[in-house]
């Protein structure tokens, strides 16, 4: 059975400055199993986020197709409620709580209000920060801003969680405990990861491991079962 959740063909992303071209995905054939964890390294400006960018409909490609459960993941339909995003700045409001910024990202959704506050309930447990849940981002650690901006990724109950240096604002003790998390929800929820990030000791915990170079993306290592 043929369990592929994504396939990119002959992808390519190149951005226009002037009279340049700037090749930041190049020519890029990839598929993604669902539910597998997919780790991406490589120097900045080598297209790592560009890349995460198209998987999640958040850019098209100038060249070549990408597909997703076999539909355009940049339709606005599959967007809204296929992909989660967590960024390495967190970029929660700093003016609503934290229940407030999880409710956010089901605005698009046109969720009804007791199955919307039942959801950010338990994206904010299966977090740890349900006692949290009417405080400020300033009112709580790096740590703790991840794991909102992580439940804000949870709540719309997506197929894919997009990463991009989800741990790079945060120490060693923190960093350890939001990939163990990321690991524990991905098993627990079947979900498929693809994450972003510089540190080895983080790349290291996924089945898939690929380095992008110049736009190129090689697969490094992949201890997926056949």
């Amino acid at each position: 059975m043929d369990n592929t959740i994504y396939r990119l063909s002959a992808v390519s992303k190149i951005y226009r400055k002037g009279n340049r071209e700037i090749p930041a995905v190049r020519n890029l054939d990839l598929e993604i199993r669902e539910g597998e964890w997919l780790a991406i390294q490589g120097k900045t400006g080598h297209g790592k986020t560009t890349l995460l960018q198209l998987l999640g409909g958040l850019d098209r490609p100038t060249e070549g197709q990408i597909r997703f459960a076999g539909d355009d993941p940049c339709a606005r339909e599959v967007r809204a409620g296929s992909f989660g995003f967590i960024f390495q700045t967190f970029n929660l409001i700093p003016t609503l709580s934290a229940q407030e910024n999880v409710e956010a990202a089901l605005i698009p959704l046109k969720i009804h209000l007791n199955e919307r506050r039942g959801r950010i309930l338990q994206a904010l447990e299966s977090v740890n920060l349900a006692d949290r849940a009417q405080h400020l981002p300033s009112e709580l650690s790096g740590g703790q801003q991840q794991r909102v901006a992580i439940a804000r990724a949870l709540v719309k109950d997506p197929k894919v969680l997009l990463a991009d240096e989800p741990t790079g604002n945060l120490d060693e003790d923190t960093r350890d405990e939001i990939i163990a998390l990321l690991e524990e929800l991905w098993r627990e929820r079947g979900l498929t990861l693809i994450l972003v990030s510089h540190d080895s000791s983080v790349v290291r915990r996924a089945q898939r491991i690929g380095v992008m170079s110049r736009g190129r993306l090689s697969i490094r290592q992949d201890t997926r079962a056949s």
